[in-house]
């Protein structure tokens, strides 16, 4: 079973994903700053694949994605240090977060290979089309046991989310609010009713919320609303000021979770 499948068969709430750039703040820590998070204990990694023009990022990710291109990052270095993480002892589920383009390039089905080989459960591809995935690359995922995480705005149809939903594993991204990551911080009225008018569709998957979240005071809400959250900016800014990656990481996690 996939990792994440099996993650919310199990826990069914208050599961916390992080999200960090690769190779940031160097090239090299892409590894450490894994271990660091499960050791803390994060639920699910999403690790950022650096890209020069991403649409839905936020100043911070945009500047640390700009850093880690400046190190020499690259989605092959990538694969080259999640090789053997897992005979490593990494357990925790991981995904990959970037933009269709670096992925066309490498190839889908080689992309996708690479993606088991080195034990990546779940890609997160925000520009790619729900209608392209179905037609075009769903086969290749389903092949290579990977799964394809959608994004649900504020704005997305209830037809739309339906639909998202029926194409789903894993989980659903639910995005809290009409703006790029890092824009605002807490979670508003208007939001939390967002929240619940999804949560009486009566989804088939888990729904985690990202965008807003940065410390246990908004991850506790949003988790009363789904089955967790995702920070992402919040842990980019303590990355760039760190001078104790493992150390700071862990701390991060747990104050998060109010440990």
């Amino acid at each position: 079973m996939n990792r994440i499948t099996a993650l919310f068969l199990e826990k069914k709430t208050q599961n916390l994903n992080i999200y960090f750039t690769a190779g940031f703040p160097k090239i090299n820590d892409t590894k450490l700053v894994l271990k660091s998070l499960q050791e803390g204990g994060a639920d699910l990694v999403e690790i950022g694949m650096p890209y020069s023009d991403p649409v839905a990022d936020g100043e911070t990710i945009q500047q640390a994605n700009q850093v880690a291109l400046d190190n020499g990052m690259t989605v092959k270095l990538l694969f080259e240090q999640l090789a053997g993480i897992r005979e490593e002892g990494i357990t925790v589920p991981i995904l990959l977060m970037g933009y269709v383009n670096p992925v066309l390039q490498f190839g889908v089905e080689a992309f996708c290979q690479k993606c088991q080989e080195v034990g990546v459960d779940g890609l997160i591809l925000p520009d790619m089309p729900a209608s392209v995935y179905e037609e075009e690359y769903k086969a290749i995922f389903d092949k290579y046991g990977i799964l394809n995480i959608f994004l649900i705005t504020p704005q997305t149809s209830e037809s739309r989310i339906r639909h998202i939903d029926e194409i789903s594993h894993g989980f659903i991204y639910m995005v809290s609010s009409a703006s790029t990551t890092g824009a605002k911080s807490g979670i508003s009225d208007v939001q939390e009713e967002y929240f619940e008018r999804v949560n009486a569709m009566n989804l088939t998957n888990p729904r985690l919320i990202g965008f807003g979240i940065s410390d246990n005071e908004t991850f506790k809400k949003a988790s009363s609303h789904s089955a967790g959250a995702i920070i992402g900016s919040a842990f980019i800014k303590m990355l760039s000021t760190s001078t104790d990656l493992d150390g700071d990481t862990k701390a991060f996690v747990k104050m998060v979770k109010g440990q």
